[in-house]
C-alpha cells in the first residue's frame, strides 16, 4: 500500500514504520506525504488508540530529509519544502492520540524533528540525537527551532541548534529530551507494552490530557489553568468517568467503553 512505510496493528496500537533502509530512512517528499495519508487514516480510525512511529532497521530511525532534494532548494521551494513538514508533524503532534517515538539509530534533522512532534520518546542505546542543519548552511526546518527549545531548556537547544553536533542516548536522557532508553532488542517490545497501557486507559480522558498538554507553550498560566478546568469539567460528564470510579470502589478493573 505504501512504498516506503511499514503498516501494523497490535491491539489497539499501530505501528508505523519508515521504511527506507537504504536510505538510511531519510525523509523524501513521498514519504511526508505517505506519512500525512495514513496518519489522516489513523486519526478518523475508531478502533486505534496509540500510536507507534519507528525506523526500518538498527542503523537509523530517520537520519534527517534527503539531500539529494534539499540541493534542489530555492527560497520559493525552500518555503514550500518545510511547509509540508511543518504539516506532517502538526498533524502529528495534533492527532488526538498518543504518538511515541520508538528511536532505533540516528534521529538526525528531519528525524530528530519527527521524534520531538511525537508525544514520548523512547530510545535505544544506540540512538543518536542531533540538528546538524547548520554544517548544510541551512537552519532546522521542520519544527526544531521550536519543539526543541521548549522541550528542554533555552541555552542548550541554541548548543544543539548552532554546533550541529549529535548527541548520544545517555545526553538526550539527561536533557529530557527522551523519556527512557532499552537495548535496541528491547525497544519496540517496551514500546509496545507502554502503549498497550494508555491503550487501556479511559481514551476521553487521554485525548483531554493531550489537548491540555498541548496548550501549555501557547497561552499563559492562568488560562492553561482554566482551560484545564473546562476539561476536567467535560471528562467528569462522561460515560467512562462514572466506570471508572464505580470499579474503583467496586475494586475491580474498569471496563471503559470510551463514552
Amino acid at each position: 500500500m505504501f512504498k516506503n512505510l511499514l503498516y501494523n496493528i497490535n491491539g489497539k496500537v499501530a505501528i508505523v514504520t519508515i521504511n527506507r533502509p537504504d536510505k538510511m530512512n531519510a525523509l523524501n517528499s513521498e514519504t511526508l506525504d505517505e506519512l500525512k495519508s495514513l496518519f489522516l487514516r489513523i486519526k478518523e480510525d475508531e478502533n486505534i488508540f496509540v500510536v507507534i512511529v519507528t525506523g526500518s532497521g538498527e542503523r537509523a530511525f530517520v537520519a534527517g530529509a534527503d539531500i539529494s532534494e534539499l540541493n534542489k532548494l530555492d527560497v520559493i521551494s525552500g518555503k514550500e519544502f518545510s511547509e509540508k513538514g511543518h504539516e506532517v508533524f502538526n498533524l502529528i503532534e495534533d492527532l488526538g492520540k498518543p504518538v511515541i517515538a520508538a528511536v532505533n539509530g540516528f534521529a538526525l534533522g528531519g528525524g530528530c524533528e519527527l521524534a520531538l512532534a511525537c508525544h514520548i520518546r523512547l530510545a535505544s542505546e544506540n540512538a543518536k540525537f542531533g540538528q546538524p542543519e547548520v554544517n548544510l548552511g541551512i537552519i532546522p526546518g521542520y519544527g526544531g527551532t521550536q519543539r526543541l527549545t521548549r522541550l528542554i531548556n533555552t541555552g542548550r537547544a541554541a548548543e544543539i541548534i548552532l554546533t550541529g553536533t549529535n548527541f548520544d542516548a545517555n545526553e538526550a536522557y539527561r536533557i529530557g529530551l527522551v523519556n527512557k532508553i532499552f537495548p535496541q532488542t528491547e525497544l519496540i517490545a517496551k514500546a509496545i507494552d507502554l502503549a498497550t497501557g494508555i491503550a487501556s486507559k479511559g481514551q476521553n480522558a487521554i485525548r483531554y490530557s493531550l489537548k491540555a498538554i498541548r496548550r501549555v507553550n501557547e497561552i499563559s498560566l492562568q488560562d492553561g489553568l482554566n482551560y484545564e478546568i473546562s476539561l476536567f469539567a467535560l471528562s467528569c460528564g462522561t460515560e467512562d468517568f462514572k466506570e471508572g470510579t464505580k470499579a474503583f470502589l467496586e475494586k475491580r478493573k474498569p471496563d471503559f467503553r470510551n463514552k
